[in-house]
């Protein structure tokens, strides 16, 4: 099973001044490239709108760090500026129960209920310990929460929804990601907990690589 923090680099590279100032960097000029983030050696291709800034969270439902992760970044997306495209994308980094929690996510998606239920997902795996990685669990607990248990395992098994599992894994290896929760910028950047510093650093240096990219 792959470590969910591979990259780590430690929390002493930032100065105790600058982490009660609120800045993810001991220098004074903000992030570090190489120690607070990364950049890619070959830009990718964005899905956002030209004029936008794309942001991308890497995730997995079964991670303990993504399901303490989520509530912090789930209020700052709220507060994301207009010209800027969140958006999640569930990893694989083996088939199960990666492959089958990433298909949960694109049928969510799919049925427009990601806001409904992304973190009913998350609570039913860390906290009463719901594997979710079988299709009959999957259906049980859909139509718990008022959703045609049958119609979720049949959407997950879509043409569609797996047409996006594999463009998500595709999406991660070009980001090179190892571990999340990750976040990456307009096809350029990327940075996480471990990279940053902490979850909360992780947010501050990704508006920095928006303000970045919004600059080319």
């Amino acid at each position: 099973m792959k470590n969910m923090h591979r990259r780590e680099f430690s929390a002493a590279l930032l100065g105790a001044s600058a982490l009660a100032a609120g800045l993810p960097a001991a220098a004074q000029g903000g992030p570090v490239e190489g120690t607070h983030y990364v950049r890619l050696g070959q830009p990718l291709a964005v899905t956002a709108p030209a004029g936008k800034v794309e942001v991308v969270e890497f995730f997995w439902y079964g991670c303990p760090h993504c399901n303490v992760f989520e509530p912090m970044l789930d209020a700052w997306a709220k507060k994301l500026p207009a010209d800027v495209s969140f958006r999640r994308v569930p990893v694989a980094f083996r088939d199960e129960p990666f492959g089958t929690h990433q298909r949960i996510y694109y049928a969510l998606e799919t049925l427009n209920q990601v806001e409904a239920m992304h973190r009913k997902v998350f609570y039913a795996i860390h906290n009463d310990r719901q594997k979710l990685d079988k299709p009959a669990d999957i259906a049980a607990f859909m139509t718990k929460n008022g959703l045609d248990g049958a119609k979720f395992v049949e959407v997950m098994n879509s043409f569609g929804v797996q047409t996006k599992a594999r463009q998500a894994k595709q999406l991660a290896e070009a980001y090179k990601i190892d571990g999340v929760p990750a976040l990456g910028v307009q096809g350029r950047f990327y940075t996480s907990g471990s990279l940053a510093g902490s979850p909360e650093q992780s947010l501050r240096v990704t508006d920095f690589l928006i303000e970045r990219s919004r600059k080319g």
